[in-house]
């Protein structure tokens, strides 16, 4: 299946392998950044398809932590510091 937007062309394909199913996607993207990219994932002696998995990794899970922030906030919500501290009181070390 091809799915076509103006700025971003992306077919994806399914296939099986040994962990489980996986779909294959086609990005578009400059080539000089996507050389700089494979350039940078060589010097971590990775592939640039391992970097891109665990950047989408990362990526997914920050809507976990978005929510386990807000659960956090609501949690300690009764705390009260009284006032409110000037920017030169937050910023002191």
């Amino acid at each position: 299946m091809i799915r076509h937007n103006p700025r971003i062309t992306v077919a994806v394909h399914t296939r099986t392998v040994y962990t489980g199913t996986v779909k294959n996607i086609t990005l578009s993207a400059d080539s000089d950044l996507i050389e700089k990219a494979r350039q940078v994932a060589k010097s971590e002696r990775k592939t640039l398809n391992a970097a891109f998995r665990e950047w989408l990794e990362s990526y997914a899970r920050r809507k976990g932590d978005v929510d386990a922030y807000r659960a956090l906030m609501r949690r300690l919500s009764h705390i009260d510091a009284g006032r409110k501290f000037t920017r030169e009181e937050m910023n002191e070390r």
